[in-house]
């Protein structure tokens, strides 16, 4: 066991369950690692799908304000150039969707850091987020009568043997589409709770502390918007 890691994970306050308040913020955690580092690096790959989705989120209307870790505010907003690494052409120039082909670089992408900085728990991660992004976007496409393969992504990093569909049919009686991302997020975190490399104090018990504190935020947004929804409407 390498002794720094031990008192990186010492170091770092305990988290609490979905709802509960965030004990550290995502750029102060890097900063405590150090971005150049081997955890460093593994931390940062996890918080950049945090940045994409609020880019995602901001490009679609759905937000006004975005609060990237990884990426540059303009990045973000899409007023810069993302990494080279997230702009492989691939999948446009196949005819995919923009957005689709972001996520298969990124996707491509995290699973080549964890294989080289090793950490097996980044690489499982990124096959059960494949699988879950492809898993919905399979039920929108089936419920707007559209082929669906146009709309997945990394099929081959996909983990095949996940189960979701008591999540997807919770997913799709959700009465806000709040609430549905609420369901996707639960099942993320039970999914960690079963894959995590606990007490391990290895780097893969940083991944999970990033991924965990990634899911904290995502829920503590979701609870802010519903909020917000219901006064508007109220």
């Amino acid at each position: 066991m390498r002794t720094d890691r031990y008192y990186d994970l010492l170091a770092l306050p305990a988290l609490g369950g979905l709802g509960s308040e965030l004990p550290i913020g995502f750029a102060e955690l890097l900063e405590h690692l150090g971005e150049r580092t081997v955890r460093g690096r593994l931390v940062a790959t996890v918080f950049l799908l945090d940045d994409l989705l609020q880019r995602e989120a901001f490009l679609a209307g759905e937000v006004e304000q975005v609060e990237p870790t990884v990426l540059t505010v303009r990045q973000a907003r899409n007023e810069a150039p993302l990494p080279d690494f997230l702009a492989e052409p691939s999948r446009r120039e196949a005819g995919g969707p923009e957005a689709d082909a972001l996520w298969e670089s990124y996707f491509r992408h995290a699973a080549d850091v964890g294989r080289t900085l090793g950490s097996p728990l980044l690489v499982r991660w990124v096959g059960f987020e494949a699988a879950l992004r492809n898993a919905l976007a399979g039920a929108r496409a089936k419920r707007l009568g559209l082929e669906e393969t146009g709309y997945l992504v990394a099929t081959d990093l996909a983990e095949s043997e996940e189960d979701f569909s008591a999540m997807l049919s919770e997913w799709a009686a959700a009465p806000t589409p709040l609430a549905g991302l609420r369901v996707t997020i639960r099942a993320r975190w039970e999914w960690l709770s079963l894959n995590d490399a606990w007490f391990s104090f290895a780097n893969d018990e940083l991944v999970a502390y990033a991924i965990r504190l990634m899911l904290l935020e995502q829920w503590r947004r979701s609870a802010h918007e519903e909020e917000q929804t219901a006064a508007e409407t109220a």
